[in-house]
């Protein structure tokens, strides 16, 4: 098979410029411990983050995988569990909340079943708001809707192309490839790689390589990320104009534990009096954008269970008592959404 360039360009997709973001990269901790003094952990630091979030209304994006999932060896079968899934559904119930994924967004869908949630899949490519009354999520914005088609292609190149490494697996996200490389010998690694690149290279001008945890992906080359989706997603919430919300009375958290959710971080880290604030999900040390860090993803989820309990004592405003100030300016249509 050959994934040839040529057809792409009769297709008449625009031609976007890559947003490009600063990421630390450099060592600056000497080691775990000194670490989380640059990121303390949001709960054994819960108290200060309190503090912070008080008198505010929250709004809660969530990566997915390694985040409110554990990682595992097989992609499709990386179950949230019943807890989990619990404990975002109340959080959904109190705070706006959206799930941000490298999955396409029907997949982690299945995965969630969550339909009051906003959910943009493929790195915020695809973006949807919460299921109506038919069943129907609310479609919000696709900046690349050339890409699937042209993916559907470097799906099936890829998969042909890592046929013969051992442990390499392809997985269609729908707007990118994602080919991981977590079940194969260190030594195959660089093959992967490469079979990334190849198909990268054969139209550079609209395809980009990206990285992630144990994973080369394919994306298309557009000025967007999970930090533009959670930007865009805030300006569609509208909480200001809705329910007249004062600047520093919303404060937003990102939860995320890959390369591409510092994208995230980063866009938070631009929020004014304290208002963002990115949540890193690891145990080892390494550069971030995220202001706060938990271990894993049952620290994500005690952490989730503290957040409703903010709101329902009072520390935090929520949807409920944003409805019951008044404050909603608007209903029906996509408002109906916010939730």
């Amino acid at each position: 098979m050959t994934l040839s360039s040529g057809s792409l360009a009769s297709q008449g997709e625009e031609e976007h410029p890559e947003l490009s973001r600063p990421r630390p990269t450099e060592k600056y901790w000497e080691d775990y411990e000194d670490w989380k003094t640059h990121h303390p952990s949001a709960i054994e630091s819960f108290d200060r983050f309190r503090a912070v979030a008080q008198g505010k209304l929250l709004t809660v994006f969530l990566d997915y995988d390694g985040t409110i999932s554990d990682i595992v060896s097989n992609p499709d079968k990386a179950y949230m569990t019943d807890e989990m899934r619990d404990a975002v559904s109340r959080v959904a119930s109190l705070y706006p909340t959206a799930i941000i994924s490298g999955r396409s967004r029907e997949k982690v869908y299945d995965f969630v079943r969550l339909p009051q949630l906003y959910y943009a899949g493929s790195h915020g490519l695809d973006i949807v708001g919460p299921k109506c009354d038919d069943g129907d999520h609310v479609e919000l914005h696709q900046p690349a809707p050339w890409a699937p088609a042209v993916m559907d292609r470097v799906y099936l190149w890829c998969k042909e192309a890592v046929s013969d490494i051992p442990g390499a697996n392809v997985e269609h996200n729908k707007f990118c490839v994602s080919v991981h490389y977590r079940n194969c010998e260190q030594k195959w690694w660089g093959a992967v790689q490469d079979v990334v690149h190849r198909a990268v290279a054969a139209d550079p001008k609209r395809l980009k390589k990206a990285e992630g945890r144990k994973v080369f992906e394919v994306k298309p080359r557009v000025a967007w990320d999970k930090g533009k989706a959670l930007s865009y997603l805030l300006g569609e919430l509208d909480l200001h104009g809705r329910y007249g919300y004062a600047e520093g009375e919303i404060m937003s958290l990102y939860f995320g534990d890959d390369h591409t959710d510092e994208d995230a971080f980063h866009e938070l880290r631009e929020v004014p009096k304290e208002c963002g604030a990115g949540v890193i999900v690891s145990t080892v040390p390494k550069p971030t954008n995220a202001r706060f860090s938990v271990r894993d993803p049952g620290e994500v989820l005690v952490f989730l269970n503290k957040l409703t309990d903010l709101a329902e004592s009072g520390v935090t405003k929520s949807l409920c008592t944003s409805v019951a100030s008044g404050g909603a300016k608007s209903a029906g249509g996509r408002g109906e959404g916010v939730k």
